[in-house]
């Protein structure tokens, strides 16, 4: 069977995670391929409330296996604490496999990310300060230690003290706390413990499942917008959050790929600092926030909300390659009187549908709106396309169009039964 990717196709927090538990009903095995546990997949069971951050969203499928893959930085201690915690929440962790080409974050890791974001002032990203950058920007200067280094308990604690050693004098030159490297050894010794037997070569045992016959979903994390080369750089991730980022962060030849589905919101949300040019500062924003619960689910912090935003749409649903479109929390616009589309951008005097690589451009960006219409009605209990209201169809038909895309799942709230295939 050929590969299906899920990626996000905004500024993420799209609802990819409930997505992935969704499709993994028809799943052998869920790849994540790229970011680390700066994002957050939140899945609803019934009246169970499960967030995830670096376990891939099939981890709630008894047969299906997990694959931490070779593209992700990931913090070793945050692994474990997340699988003890979906173990004593009754779930098996034994089929989490975890790439031993992976690169490793540690806490020195989180340091150097909080002391540059606090170093930046008003030049600040708005990072998660959970190591992403500084552990991406090892894994180019080809320092960084690897999945592979668990299984040698020597070799990784000689790599872990040197690194720390490295960034301690770093730390002691901007005057800031240092590592205690005997205590934290410690640590990540426990942790490399428990993680050793789940570590192998995900590239083979992918490319297997592949040749088995097997269905596989490869899940995005963030999304196109904070794509390190398309999106809205510098306020972007630190790796490729695009539909092709799963070629490399799963080691999956380009052939192999089927369909590729892209996530969207009924409207538009942002975490962290950078341009946003459909951004509401009213009631109607709160509104949004409100109603959808738009804090997030790694930090906590409030997302920015406002109307749905096609110019940026549209261009990451070209680059991702979209062709099957999920539209989530359509229900958090049922009682708005009239809804706002962004279909174009007014920049420096002139009008435009392109999404532009300046992000002064895009900061001077005036979004031109298109209002439809709302509905009015409750669409929770909505189970097929019928039983949505008639401008409810038109609303959803006319993003569809102008992100040039088909809708192939429309979600109207966060359980897994409120959401159907169109």
């Amino acid at each position: 069977m050929p590969v299906d990717i899920l990626v996000g196709t905004q500024w993420g927090d799209e609802g990819k995670g409930k997505l992935i538990d969704v499709l993994t009903r028809d799943v052998d095995m869920v790849v994540r391929f790229q970011g680390g546990n700066n994002a957050g997949h939140t899945v609803e069971i019934g009246d169970k409330h499960y967030v995830l951050h670096l376990v891939p969203s099939g981890i709630f499928r008894e047969n299906v296996v997990n694959v931490i893959g070779n593209g992700l930085v990931v913090d070793v201690l945050g692994l474990v604490e997340e699988m003890k915690g979906i173990a004593a929440a009754g779930f098996s962790v034994d089929n989490v496999m975890l790439s031993s080409r992976a690169q490793l974050i540690f806490e020195y890791h989180k340091r150097a990310d909080a002391l540059r974001e606090a170093s930046a002032g008003s030049r600040k990203i708005g990072t998660t300060r959970r190591g992403i950058g500084p552990a991406y920007a090892d894994k180019m200067n080809r320092t960084g230690i690897r999945g592979i280094d668990l299984t040698c308990p020597e070799r990784l604690e000689e790599q872990f003290r040197r690194e720390a050693e490295k960034y301690n004098k770093l730390f002691s030159e901007y005057g800031i706390a240092q590592l205690d490297i005997d205590a934290e050894w410690e640590r990540v010794r426990e942790a490399a413990e428990y993680l050793r037997g789940h570590v192998c070569d995900t590239v083979y045992a992918v490319n297997a499942a592949i040749k088995a016959g097997k269905k596989i979903l490869c899940e995005g994390a963030q999304a196109a917008l904070l794509d390190i080369d398309h999106g809205t750089y510098p306020f972007v991730t630190s790796s490729n959050t695009v539909s092709g980022g799963a070629c490399t962060g799963a080691g999956i030849a380009p052939q192999k790929i089927r369909d590729v589905w892209g996530v969207i919101k009924a409207y538009t949300t942002r975490v962290g600092e950078g341009p946003f040019p459909t951004e509401l500062f009213d009631e109607c924003g709160e509104k949004l926030r409100q109603i959808g619960h738009e804090f997030g689910a790694t930090t906590g912090r409030p997302r920015r909300c406002g109307w749905f935003d096609a110019v940026a749409g549209r261009y990451a649903c070209m680059v991702d390659g979209v062709n099957k479109l999920a539209v989530t929390k359509l229900d958090v616009l049922d009682d708005l009187d009239r809804i706002g589309i962004c279909v174009a951008y007014e920049i420096n005097g002139r009008t435009t549908s392109e999404f532009p690589a300046s992000i002064e451009e895009l900061a001077a960006a005036k979004p031109v709106l298109e209002w439809l219409p709302g509905w009015k009605q409750d669409t929770s209990r909505a189970t097929r396309w019928e039983d949505l209201p008639e401008n409810a169809q038109n609303y959803l038909k006319r993003i569809a169009g102008l992100v040039d895309s088909t809708i192939a799942i429309v979600s109207v709230g966060p359980r897994r039964d409120q959401t159907f295939l169109v």
